[in-house]
């Protein structure tokens, strides 16, 4: 499993399917390529100070290194938002909030996608 640290991949996987739960948001996209899973990290700084950010995305970290061997897809490109839930979620309910997140991921066809609609900057009809 391998880490994504560029901009660019974060913003490619927020294009594809997302599932919300209370201590994170999954975004995933399944890229071109057939390589290894990649997974990304980020918090806001709406969830707390550095101390607070950096408690949740080491939780986050070690939600995925234990119960996501098996099911996080190869060619796929992972990120978990963290939110300030996280901080006081017992670990064992989070693990099951991902695990149930991933099954959500995998039930859900590629036409299902967040963002339904007009791209962004898109007129409709009726203003032009």
């Amino acid at each position: 499993m391998e880490r994504l640290r560029q901009r660019a991949d974060f913003l490619a996987a927020a294009t594809g399917l997302k599932v919300p739960t209370a201590a994170f948001v999954l975004q995933a996209r399944k890229r071109d390529d057939g390589g290894p899973v990649r997974v990304g990290f980020t918090v806001s700084k709406k969830v707390g100070n550095a101390v607070e950010r950096n408690r949740v995305r080491r939780r986050l970290r070690e939600m995925v290194r234990l119960s996501a061997a098996g099911c996080l897809r190869p060619g796929h490109d992972y990120v978990l938002i963290g939110r300030r839930a996280a901080l006081e979620l017992p670990f064992d309910r989070m693990i099951e909030q991902f695990d149930g997140a991933l099954r959500r991921l995998q039930e859900r066809r590629p036409e299902h996608t967040a963002g339904r609609g007009r791209p962004r900057g898109e007129q409709s009809d009726t203003s032009r």
